[in-house]
Parts: structure tokens; sequence; C-alpha cells
């Protein structure tokens, strides 16, 4: 990830999103064999700086000669023409491509500080079959389209499950030079081992189960190969898994170093490691979870303390529909001075029936049964009676509910200072978008992505 905001790009939207296991069911990626080759180093005993290893501990560790004689045994035994080796730092690239070279491999170490070959040179010559294998070190994560490699090496930790990701994606270009693309993967007793393999599980694959315990079904034409002592390790790792929170705080830190900033929570929910819904159940809603992060400013502290129940509610009311969610939606729509003032269900009407029009799938999940169907063509007065009758009167008159419906008037139990209305309005918003995201994901799962 570059720190662009993509989503922005498509106005709040997901324009389209596929699952890469499904993007190679469907023939548009290459198959993969992966190799999982067990790293007998002792990561435990090199210092985590929170978001990773300590760097020198680190590459004192990848710097040995029999490390190195498991990588090169471990690429000779499954390798094929064409491969990158993604490393930790520029002396472990340094370090295994001379010891390649001196085995009468053709190996280049490719960074920001090598001399004698330029990127390009180097992306032309492998991809032309005159060298065989580039260490690098962050140069291949993204942006970069060599079709014809056909071998991935990774002799680093992955402290990333997004980078790994694009790492992974390097060798799945299409190509009329190769049947697959061959994984070779060394997995240790580091920080993520443990879950990284659910990146090679379907959509759904995981729902209901520990990630970290999940050994995924691969898609026919694939294969996955594990030693049996990764196997062991696994397990082991499995049954050490972190406290709940500590998971949580961990997925949430990975992606926020990621991001350069905090998340908001559709992107926590698009992008995270963890699942969403664990963040509300276990700290109330994500506002909570920043607060016992330590993620808020002390005035967010004091909105988020003044304003809990709020949050809370907008966190967990319940939906069958997405009308409560819109309503809230339109009163967003006015802005951070006014978004909590009270509603009609008349001044509603519009944007409430213009959401719902707009795309097909909110029409065909939420708008098409008997009595709401008869509506596609706008009728202020009937829309109206609809909004009162569900997401208003529902609401307002659910058990600790802090919205209330009375005479015709629709609005929220808070009173919020007007220095904190901005904050409030801004973590208001978040909910509402990603409650909205995820009511609508979660009832086309089965039909195929968002259109």
């Amino acid at each position: 990830m570059d720190g662009k905001d993509v989503y922005a790009l498509c106005n709040g939207n997901v324009a389209y999103q596929i699952h890469f296991i499904e993007a190679i069911r469907r023939g548009w990626l290459s198959p993969f064999r992966y190799f999982g080759v067990y790293d007998d180093t002792d990561y435990s005993s090199i210092r985590w700086l929170g978001t990773h290893y300590d760097d020198e501990q680190l590459t004192a560790a990848q710097l040995k000669q029999t490390l190195a004689d498991k990588i090169y045994d471990a690429w000779t035994e499954h390798r094929q023409t064409r491969t990158i080796g993604f490393c930790s730092s520029i002396r472990q690239a340094d370090f295994l491509a001379g010891y390649f070279q001196d085995r009468g491999v053709s190996a280049v170490s490719l960074h920001s500080g090598t001399a004698g070959i330029t990127r390009e040179e180097a992306i032309t010559r492998l991809a032309g079959g005159d060298l065989e294998v580039i260490f690098t070190v962050d140069l291949f994560n993204e942006g970069v389209d060599i079709p014809s490699v056909d071998t991935l090496l990774f002799v680093r930790p992955t402290e990333s499950l997004t980078v790994f990701t694009q790492q992974v994606g390097r060798g799945l270009r299409l190509s009329e030079q190769k049947s697959h693309c061959t994984i070779i993967d060394l997995i240790g007793n580091y920080r993520n081992a443990d879950v990284k393999l659910r990146l090679f599980a379907s959509e759904g694959e995981v729902e209901g189960k520990a990630k970290a315990a999940v050994i995924p079904s691969v898609p026919l034409g694939c294969e996955l190969h594990l030693e049996t002592a990764v196997i062991n390790l696994l397990d082991e790792l499995s049954r050490k898994k972190l406290p709940h929170r500590e998971r949580l705080q961990r997925s949430f830190l990975d992606l926020k170093n990621e991001l350069g900033r905090i998340p908001t929570y559709l992107e926590l929910h698009l992008y995270g490691r963890s699942n969403s819904w664990e963040y509300r159940n276990e700290f109330g809603s994500y506002v909570g979870f920043l607060g016992w992060a330590e993620c808020l400013t002390k005035e967010e502290e004091e909105v988020y303390y003044r304003n809990e129940a709020w949050i809370r509610d907008a966190e967990k009311t319940v939906m069958t529909k997405s009308y409560k969610m819109i309503v809230l939606l339109y009163m967003l729509e006015r802005g951070p001075e006014h978004w909590a003032e009270s509603v009609t269900s008349r001044e509603a009407a519009p944007f409430f029936h213009g959401y719902l029009m707009e795309k097909e799938y909110r029409r065909r999940i939420d708008f098409s049964d008997k009595d709401s169907k008869r509506l596609w063509e706008y009728n202020e007065a009937v829309v109206s009676q609809l909004i009162e009758r569900m997401p208003m009167s529902k609401w307002g008159s659910a058990k600790g509910s802090m919205t209330r419906f009375e005479d015709g008037v629709f609005s929220l139990k808070i009173e919020p200072a007007p220095e904190h209305l901005s904050i409030l309005y801004r973590w208001t918003k978040e909910i509402c978008l990603y409650r909205l995201h995820h009511h609508f994901e979660r009832k086309e799962q089965k039909q195929g992505p968002l259109q």
C-alpha cells in the first residue's frame, strides 16, 4: 500500500473486489504450488519493536551458512526458471546473491543501493532467461509486472500480510511461459506465521473458525505442501495464540502502520486481519477500542465519555434492513454543525428513496418485497409513511435506544457541546458507512460482488 486513498477514488464505494483465489478459479491468475519449508531460526530471541524485528539482530540470524544452505537446497528442489527472492534487508539480499553466485547460479541483489545494473536491466534479463534469481528487499512489492516470473522465494518473516499478498501477486500473472507459480516460503516461529496461510483460503473458508488454525483447501490446479515440522510448528503457535485483545490490537497496529494513520472503521473491515465485528463485541464499539488502545486525544476521550451510549447504540442497533442507517446517513449529509438536529420523515424521504434506488443491489436486497416494489416510482407521502413505520418508530421505541420518535419528529437523545459536534459527527459517519457496507455485503455474500 502506497498511502494513497484508493477507496476515495470510488467516492467511498468498493467498485469491484474479488479474492485472488476466486480469480485463479476463473482463470484470471496463474495457479500456484506452495511449499512451506521449515526455518529453525529462533525468532523469539530476536527483539520485537512493535511493528518489526530489530534489524541488526534479525540480520545476524539470517546471515548464517546453515540457513543459506537450507534456502539453496529448497530452491534447487522446487524452483522453475525465473525467481524473485524477497529478503528482509540489503545485507541479506547481497549475502544470498553472493551465495548463489558461488554455486554457479546467475543471481543479483537488486535494491536502492545496487550498482552495476539498473532495475530495468535486471527485469529484462530475468524475463529473457539470462538471469535466474533477483534477490530484493522491497522493489517488487507492487506496481511491477513481470508475467514470466514463475518462482517466488520468501526468506524473510512475514511482518505484514498486506505486503505478503502484494509479493505473492508478483508471481501470479498469466504467461504462456509458465503453467503455474512455485512459492517457496520459509516458515519459522516468527509473528504472523500462524495466520499467513489464511491468505490462500477462499472467502468464507475461515468463517466460524480460529483463523490461525486454518490450513486451507486450495482450488483445482493448485497445490499446498507443508513439511511435517511446519505443520507441528503451526499447531504449537495456534495453541499459544495471543489473548484476544492483544491480537485485535496487533491487527489494528499493522494496518495503522501501513496506512500511516488510524484506519477508518470501514478500512478496518476491508483491510484488517481480524474480523471488524470482534472490536465491537470486545469493546462495545470501534471508538471504544481506540480509547482502550490509547489512540484518542484528551478531547476525544471526553467526547467519547459523554456520548458512549450513543456510539454503542449506533453500533449495535438491530438491522434487518438498511433503513435505520439510511435515515442516519441523511442526517449526516447535513454536515458537522447540523447533523444531530431532529428530522421528519418527509425531509428524509427523497434521500431515502434515492439511496435505495441508486444501486441495483440496494434495490434488490432491501427494496424489492411486495410493498416496497410499489414505491420504486417515488411517492413522497407513501415513502414517508414507510420511514415513520420502520426505522423511525422501531428505533425510537427499542429498549435502551438513544433515539426518540414523537409527534412525527425523529431525534437523537444527545446534547453534545458545539465544540464536540465535529468529532461525534466523524465517528457517527464512520459507523454509519461501515454498517451500510457490512449489511449489503453480508446479504450479497452468496451472490457475487456488489455492482
